[in-house]
């Protein structure tokens, strides 16, 4: 098999083939690695090579599942694999190996893929963009100078460039979502309780965050989700049951949907011009297709919900910092994060519990009123993100304030943060690029990113569609309807 005969399948595709005994699964694994040693180098999507484990694990032989024989990348992060290091994007977790596998790594097993490596991500999955300390920053197949998205930027730049047709990520405010925008790849974020975080994790950010893959073809998501999804014991959440399989819902009629769009940025105040367009395009096609389509959106205090989201965040990330060294055993040390990083959890140090308590407590009944909304309206389109992906260290904070959120480090000083204003300055920054994604991470609803825009120098614009609690099934019938009309498996970055 040549490259280009290895790109113009999806997973499902190359799986039809090593069934069909047209390729081998060892020969699909060698073209991924030849792929990964010939664009990695530029893109530093692949951060820990698996070739020699994947070697073995396709001559000891394959379990007959709905991916068997086809390459798989890891987000570093999350997600455990047995004997393998895991970082989390961080100094403090270099040496540290797990013993054992997470349930979604078992099912992906399961599935029969093949895990060629783990993927680059931001210290701990923090940032929509993937420039961590510890590896740098992976660069955007379709633009080197600019960011992948994040913070399954890995992921996505790996599976963009072709070295894999799918490969894994997860998503606590956008980061499946965001990546697949930057990068022209479909990325849905699964309902709440849909895939399993066990069994080291009941959950993660209060229920925000949610597994899945970023991949090529709609299709590929569908039959995943299919060999993923199901009970995980003891998980505080369990998303509707489906009837059917999901890999069944693409293709059928997505009927006339109730859809509602706005350009409004939910967290932000601006919106670039050419996402606009993209959006109002997007509008004109559902039209086309029979959509019943109209303008509206539900009433977000967008500057209470990113106060709220970062106290969250910071107490929970000044919790995590205590419970590390019970896995680890060993210390925490300032010197062994991000300065960003730290600054968060000395601010989560210093606040109050009821605080933290009120904080979740807001964004929960404000998850609640904004689902509550939805129920009128089958899909609610927005931009997935506010401008096409930016250039790296756009979305930093300025090197001043990367000194004063340092000097405070040092000092311990979590209520001169809380007083000066520079981590909501910082957060403000971050939530400017991602206006909507956090949101549907709040309700747990499923949303996706779809590529079907572009600008007019080649950079993918994704366009974001969330549904009702547990009904992937729209998505997926709607996703697939516009992959038949705006195609985009055909587009390529001009890497390799």
């Amino acid at each position: 098999m040549s490259p280009d005969q290895y790109l113009a399948h999806d997973g499902l595709g190359l799986a039809e083939l090593v069934r069909q005994g047209s390729v081998s699964a060892a020969e699909l694994l060698e073209i991924s690695i030849r792929r990964i040693e010939l664009l990695n180098p530029e893109l530093n999507a692949v951060i820990h090579p698996m070739f020699e484990q994947a070697r073995r694990a396709v001559a000891a032989g394959l379990p007959d599942g709905p991916f068997a024989g086809v390459p798989f990348v890891l987000k570093d992060i999350i997600a455990m694999v047995a004997g393998e290091p895991q970082r989390n994007g961080s100094r403090y977790f270099r040496g540290w190996v797990p013993d054992h596998d997470s349930e979604l790594v078992a099912r992906y097993r399961r599935a029969g893929l093949v895990i060629v490596g783990k993927t680059n991500t931001p210290e701990f999955g923090l940032t929509p963009f993937t420039e961590p300390a510890l590896f740098g920053a992976t660069r955007n197949p379709w633009d080197r100078g600019r960011t992948a998205g994040g913070s399954s930027g890995g992921t996505a730049a790996a599976v963009a460039a072709g070295m894999v047709p799918l490969g894994h990520g997860n998503d606590g405010g956008g980061s499946i979502r965001i990546p697949a925008s930057a990068c022209g790849l479909f990325g849905l974020k699964p309902s709440r309780g849909r895939n399993p975080l066990g069994p080291d994790f009941s959950e993660f950010w209060y229920g925000l965050v949610a597994e899945h893959v970023l991949t090529r073809s709609v299709r590929d998501s569908a039959a995943m989700l299919d060999a993923t999804a199901g009970l995980d014991p003891g998980a505080p959440y369990a998303a509707p049951a489906q009837a059917g399989s999901f890999l069944g819902e693409v293709g059928a009629p997505p009927g006339r949907l109730r859809v509602a769009w706005t350009a409004k940025p939910f967290l932000g105040e601006s919106v670039d011009a050419r996402c606009v367009a993209a959006l109002e395009r997007t509008v004109r096609l559902l039209e086309e297709l029979g959509h019943e389509v109209v303008e509206a959106a539900p009433a977000i205090d967008g500057q209470r919900f990113g106060q709220a989201f970062m106290v969250m965040l910071c107490g929970q990330l000044a919790a995590d910092l205590r419970m590390f060294p019970l896995a680890t055993g060993k210390r925490v040390r300032r010197q062994d994060f991000e300065v960003e990083t730290w600054a968060l959890a000395l601010l989560g140090r210093s606040l109050r519990a009821d605080l933290h308590a009120a904080a979740v407590t807001w964004l929960q009944l404000e998850a609640r009123r904004i689902s509550t909304w939805c129920e009128q309206y089958d899909v609610l389109l927005t931009p997935t993100l506010a401008s096409p992906p930016p250039v790296h260290g756009a979305l930093r904070p300025p090197s001043w304030q990367r000194l004063a959120l340092d000097l405070a480090g040092r000092l311990g000083a979590g209520g001169l943060l809380k007083w000066s204003g520079m981590l909501e300055d910082a957060a403000r920054q971050a939530f400017s690029f991602i206006p909507w994604t956090p949101v549907f991470n709040a309700t747990g609803q499923p949303a996706m990113s779809v590529p079907i825009e572009w600008t007019e120098d080649g950079l993918p614009v994704g366009m974001h569609f969330v549904a009702r609690y547990g009904d992937e099934a729209t998505l997926f019938r709607l996703a697939s309807q516009l992959e038949v009309a705006r195609p985009w498996f055909h587009r390529r970055p001009a890497v390799g």
